[in-house]
């Protein structure tokens, strides 16, 4: 057998170019007998812990290195054409020493020498070369690619000079053959230079994958790195497919000439022995008094804090404490969690409001510190969810601030503990399904539409979505598949790069704090190439395997909600409001959630959880609590029972008599992770350290563990006297439950701040909201969503003017109805820089007269000509001449303004400072045109306020369509994926595009008085439709939501102008919506049938419009009640739509679904005779919960197939009846029914049984 090691390695952390899993390089070795192998990718040391972590498992040697890049000159040299092909060079680590000097030059060659790659020069080898072993790598090297140029001279002076430096033991010239002529020229020169200067040869295999197979994996990553065709002839690509772990047996055939290359693989792989310590902590240093040990203060503070939080410490708390500390001080964390009390007493004593998430809370030692604000014993949670004395594992406190600050408090901890021993944490973006789907169709050339139409087809929403599981899950890909040979490539290209990571990027939240400079543990680059902050190139857990010291100091806007609005209402009121200590039991607060008015409220906005909100009518925080807790996938169907126990509407059981004193207080619904814990521990004899652990392994779904804890667990019940039948059962319960429930302490965190936002939002309205417009100023969505809240609330938002705004949303007092004033910072092309200056004048002298008196006292500086144009057209100079007059004298008023800073700055006066203040003359006067039409001053305001702010061009017309469209812009969200829509709106943003295909397709923003959604037409649409597409056209769209990089988007079917749809619905006659219903009586109390019909049709007119108007003063999806036209009807007739197939849709078979969807199996019919109901719903209840009757229609068409039951809809309008029927609609009118009626109205209309005959 040939001993052999290989020495020049990539994986794909050589991003985009190496296609090597680490593992599957690691394994490969080890099948084919290598005791060692090198890892060397480009530039960066990405993957190097994983790397030794995979190989010491395997039992293989690790060798860490790099393949670095050598400036030709000094690595400070960029100039174009010389600078941008650097020559390659393998380092190796041989120890401790060679591999903290490895670290620092890869950080050096990214911080200091990038240039188009991460650069090396001559002086940085000769400053950190001990310890390494150099080869003198492949023919991109210095060495070989002076041989190629003819220059043997050169090439032996530099391969002497490396020698030299190294040292002769340490320095070897490579040779390698990959079957190429170029190479076997060189590797001649090579051998000849190593012969004459006595400088051993190596021979290596520049692998870049691991088998043969991988080849065309492999090139696809290349593609898509250079932004190639695989069939471009001129592209970058390997040559030969000779680039994967070659064995040991045909690297000494290739090279039987020279042995001692193969024999030299060994000796290196000798040489190195590098030895790095895992899992010891490497904390910084943090102050404590003398004389006292990190466990002895810490043990101090938390008797200090305790006392001041609760004054008299009962014993359960005492002995809580004492427990905690006890496991902090036998697990050695106590330095960590000063670190963290650290932190946090910072941001205290700034008024930044900050608190931490998860587990953390279930920590009391961090209740005494002062860094959790939750009662982790009030709140029964769960301390071995935050530090596990039988795990071992470093905690992770995870840290909110107020996102405005968090720069603030990054910054204090760069200056607390060294700007070199603090950095952010690399994370890498990877090709999903999606993604992999869409590379792989451009590198194949593949028309974008086509790529598009089958990305779209991989199950949106979830980034773990695989191809493989997509084809299962999806009849459709299944059938394009099998159907069409082109996609059957396109998803077998795909699946050989779904995975790969493509890119490296910054952890969003993620620091490390090192003792000792970052440098001696983990390569550093900066976090982008304008920016002077760094990252590591080790990932989150690799930094937790070393030792380091990571944490997340997250910002979230809603603490910078919470405090603006606690600044703005002891600004207005003069009040200083404590968040701790407002009355967590406050009515008003739980009114507004039980009425589901929580927009800006954290966790509690959106249509599904407002719904539920609604129907639980929450009164406590635990309420809140555990909304928040159940309100995601899998718990979610325990929600109706909760708010059902809650109500005494179901009965509370419990799985066994043992778990009541677990599950009371969430009236025996299974609701957090730590009740799986509690219950492991009570029936099954677990310790809570234990049941941490069981409940890790039940999230991961290892069988085999699950399988020996099962055994554990069942036997531990039999010796509590729990019998085999109730153990298999409460395993059964808990192990679903602990992979996707939430953690208590996490949601208590939330539902403390969602708590804290609806108070305020309650009893500090107008200031509430300000705090939120002022926090998304710069987020046109959000500003337009806060203003619609705003007026529903009665809070009238009044447009910018240069005599009324502060710089940023302010209270105004106007008699005792206080408003809000749009903040000058907030329009585009503003910003703080030019308003400030203007809020500073108007202060100093009062109000601004005249033109002729803003031009003087303004600094021209601050104030050129595009903010001024901007001012103009958002309005906000409106006092001093309509807006056309100012776009026109615009440069008048610069200049005179330029002119008079130029006189002030010489000492001069000017022609005002000439004249009383009483007797100005105006010497700006304006040009008189005509003011611009209402539509330009709109469009005007939406794009420099985010909002069409006198009135919204949609606003009227919106109400003209309500029997076209199925629902409003802003209300399309995740929950419509895969849903057909009809949507009408102003078409903004709107860009064509041109595909591969030399085909036209466009992209825009539709948007109406409720929002904006993204829309795309694809090609075929596009030709169809091209005449309707422009900026500013209004349209009427069918389309299907899908999601695009997290966003929904509508992928436009058909679209006709609003004037073309209007048309067409004034010449039908009694237009009925919902389509599909037919109203199958009509009775009246009064004395004929035109009475009635007159009666409804004024019902109708009076009831919807302020429906709609209510509609508009919402931001959340909200639901729609139709605006039916009844005109002369015979009696149980049925409405003909006015458009569609019948089914609802503009396009499709009838059925709702495309053709060659399979249909959806109904689950069996409950095993009884069918039934016939009736829910009668007063227009008053419609009117109050807006659009509920679509969203009971759709209720009730979801439904469709589940029974044998038939239902109508009576709509009860002051004694006038219309009831819809559906014919041969079939239902399970059961629980299911009653919770969704609960759900969508405020007071839950009348369900009633009605007799066939009737």
């Amino acid at each position: 057998m040939v001993d052999f090691a290989h020495l020049h390695c990539h994986s794909e952390y050589s991003l985009l170019d190496g296609y090597a899993r680490i593992d599957d390089l690691v394994a490969a070795a080890k099948k084919d007998g290598s005791r060692a192998v090198a890892l060397t990718d480009h530039g960066a040391m990405y993957g190097s812990i994983h790397f030794i972590d995979a190989a010491k498992k395997a039992g293989v040697k690790p060798i860490v290195g790099v393949e670095a890049y050598v400036a030709p000159n000094t690595r400070f040299d960029k100039r174009p054409k010389i600078d941008t092909s650097p020559y390659h060079l393998v380092l190796l680590a041989k120890n401790e020493t060679g591999y903290r000097n490895l670290l620092k030059l890869t950080t050096l060659a990214h911080t200091e020498g990038f240039y188009y790659r991460p650069r090396l020069d001559r002086e940085l080898l000769e400053a950190h070369h001990d310890g390494l072993i150099c080869l003198s790598a492949c023919i991109a090297a210095e060495v070989p690619r002076l041989v190629r140029e003819s220059n043997m001279e050169g090439a032996a002076r530099a391969a002497a000079w490396y020698r030299d430096l190294f040292g002769r033991e340490n320095y070897y010239l490579e040779i390698q053959d990959h079957d190429m002529p170029v190479q076997t020229e060189a590797n001649r020169g090579v051998i000849e230079i190593a012969r004459s200067l006595d400088i051993p040869l190596v021979a290596t295999n520049d692998v870049h994958y691991v088998t043969p197979e991988d080849m065309r994996g492999q090139d696809l990553l290349l593609c898509i790195q250079t932004n190639a065709t695989v069939s471009d002839p001129n592209r970058m690509r390997m040559g030969t497919n000779t680039f994967y772990l070659r064995s040991a047996e045909e690297m000494a055939r290739l090279f039987a000439e020279l042995p001692e290359a193969l024999a030299n693989t060994v000796r290196v792989s000798e040489q190195c022995d590098l030895k790095l310590e895992f899992d010891r902590p490497r904390l910084p240093n943090v102050e404590i008094p003398d004389g006292l040990t990190a466990d002895e203060y810490i043990e101090r503070l938390c008797g200090e804090g305790l006392a001041r939080r609760l004054g008299t410490i009962p014993d359960a708390y005492h002995e809580r404490v004492r427990y905690e500390l006890g496991v902090v001080k036998q697990t050695g964390f106590a330095q960590y969690i000063l670190v963290v009390w650290d932190i946090m007493a910072y941001a205290r004593r700034q008024g930044i409001v900050a608190g931490p998430r998860g587990s953390a809370a279930g920590a009391l030692v961090l209740y005494a510190l002062g860094i959790s604000d939750v009662d982790p014993v009030a709140q029964k949670l769960t301390f071995e969810r935050f530090l596990n004395p039988e795990r071992g594992e470093m905690p992770d406190v995870d840290m909110d601030f107020a996102d405005d600050r968090r720069d603030e408090m990054i910054e204090y901890v760069v200056q607390r503990y060294g700007r070199d021993h603090v950095a952010q944490i690399i994370t890498f973006g990877t090709l999903g399904a999606k993604a992999a789907i869409r590379d792989t169709g451009r590198a194949l050339a593949y028309p974008l539409a086509d790529v598009e139409r089958i990305a779209r087809l991989v199950p949106s929403g979830s980034a773990a979505t695989k191809i493989d599981k997509a084809i299962e899950d999806n009849p459709l890909l299944r059938q394009a598949i099998s159907e069409d040979e082109s996609v059957a490539r396109l998803i077998e290209e795909a699946r050989r790069v779904e995975g790969y990571a493509r890119h490296a990027s910054t952890h969003a939240a993620g620091i490390v704090i090192s003792r000792e400079p970052l440098t001696e543990y983990t390569p550093l680059q900066p976090t982008s190439r304008n920016d002077s902050g760094l990252m590591t190139q080790y990932q989150a857990d690799n930094l937790a395997k070393i030792g380091l010291l990571k944490m997340d100091i997250l910002g979230l806007s809603n603490l910078t909600i919470l405090g603006r609005a606690v600044d703005v209402i002891r600004r207005e009121r003069g009040e200083d409001i404590d968040l701790l200590r407002i009355p967590f039991d406050d009515p008003k607060a739980y009114e507004i959630l039980g009425r589901g008015e929580t927009v800006g409220l954290f966790q509690l906005e959106g249509r599904g959880m407002t719904g539920y909100l609604r129907e639980l009518k929450p009164s406590t925080l635990g309420d809140i609590t555990a909304m928040i807790a159940l309100y995601r996938p899998g718990p979610m169907a325990n929600i109706p029972h909760y708010v059902a126990r809650k109500h005494g509407r179901e009965p509370i059981t419990y799985p066994h008599p043992w778990l009541e004193e677990i599950l009371a207080d969430t009236y025996g619904v299974l609701t957090y992770q730590d009740q799986v814990l509690q219950v492991l521990r009570r029936v099954g004899g677990y310790t809570l350290g234990q049941a941490d652990i069981v409940r890790k392994a039940m999230g991961k779904k290892i069988v085999e563990l699950m399988d020996a804890e099962r055994a554990k667990f069942i036997a531990g019940c039999d010796a509590n006297g729990v019998s085999a039948a109730d153990s298999a059962a409460l395993w059964d319960l808990l192990q679903p439950f602990a992979g996707y429930g939430f953690n208590r302490a996490h949601a208590a965190c939330y539902a403390q701040i969602a708590y804290q936002t609806a108070y305020l939002k309650a009893n500090y309205s107008a200031e509430f909201m300000v705090a939120v417009l002022s926090t998304f100023r710069d987020n046109a969505d959000k500003v337009t969503g806060a203003i619609i809240e705003c007026r529903r609330m009665g809070i009238d938002v009044l447009p910018p003017d240069v005599n009324a705004s502060g710089w940023d949303f302010s209270i105004e007092h106007r008699g005792d109805k206080p408003t809000i004033r749009f903040g000058l910072s907030a329009i585009k092309n503003v910003g703080e820089g030019a308003a400030a200056p203007i809020v500073t004048a108007r202060q100093a002298e009062g109000p601004f007269n005249t033109l002729d008196d803003f031009a003087r006292r303004i600094d021209a500086k601050s104030l050129n000509r595009r903010v001024l144009e901007s001012l103009v057209k958002a309005g906000a100079l409106d006092s001093f001449g309509h807006r056309a007059q100012l776009l026109a004298g615009l440069d008048r008023v610069v200049g005179v303004a330029q002119q008079l800073q130029r006189a002030q700055a010489a000492g001069q006066a000017s022609l005002f400072d000439l004249m009383a203040a009483e007797s100005q003359a105006t010497i700006l006067s304006l040009p008189n045109v005509p003011e611009a039409p209402e539509r330009e001053r709109l469009e005007w305001e939406k794009e420099l306020l985010g909002v069409y702010f006198s009135r919204h061009p949609m606003s009227d017309i919106s109400r003209n369509l309500v029997q076209v469209i199925s629902c409003h812009c802003g209300e399309v969200n995740e929950e419509f994926l895969e849903r057909r829509v009809t949507l009408a709106g102003v078409v903004t943003g709107f860009r064509s595009v041109q595909t591969r295909r030399k085909e036209m397709m466009c992209a825009a923003m539709l948007e109406d008085a409720y929002g904006s959604v993204e829309i795309v037409a694809f090609p075929r649409t596009y030709a169809q439709t091209r005449d309707l597409w422009r900026e500013g056209a209004m349209l009427v769209i069918d389309g299907k939501v899908e999601l695009r990089e997290e966003r929904p988007q509508i992928v436009v079917e058909s679209a006709r102008t609003i004037e073309d749809v209007k048309a067409e619905t004034s010449s039908t006659p009694g237009t009925p919506i919902p389509s599909m219903y037919r109203v199958a009586e009509t009775t009246a109390t009064y004395a004929d049938t035109d009475e009635a019909e007159t009666m409804l049709d004024s019902a109708d007119d009076r009831s919807f419009p302020a429906a709609e108007d209510h509609a508009l003063a919402r931001s959340e999806p909200s639901l729609r009640a139709p605006a039916v036209q009844y005109g002369p009807q015979t009696r149980g007739a049925v409405f003909t739509p006015a458009r569609g197939n019948g089914n609802g849709h503009s396009n499709g078979n009838g059925n709702g679904r495309r053709k060659g969807a399979e249909p959806p199996k109904p689950p069996p019919f409950p095993d009884r005779a069918g039934k016939r109901f009736q829910v009668t719903v007063p227009v008053a209840v419609a009117e109050s919960d807006t659009r509920s009757l679509d969203a009971l229609i759709d209720l009730i068409e979801g439904m469709d197939g589940t029974g044998p039951d038939t239902i109508s809809i009576r709509v009860d309008c002051a004694g006038t009846i219309i009831e819809l029927e559906r014919p041969g609609l079939q239902i399970n009118c059961g629980t299911q029914m009653v919770h969704g009626l609960r759900r969508i109205f405020a007071s839950q209309p009348s369900l009633d049984e009605v007799p066939w005959d009737s």
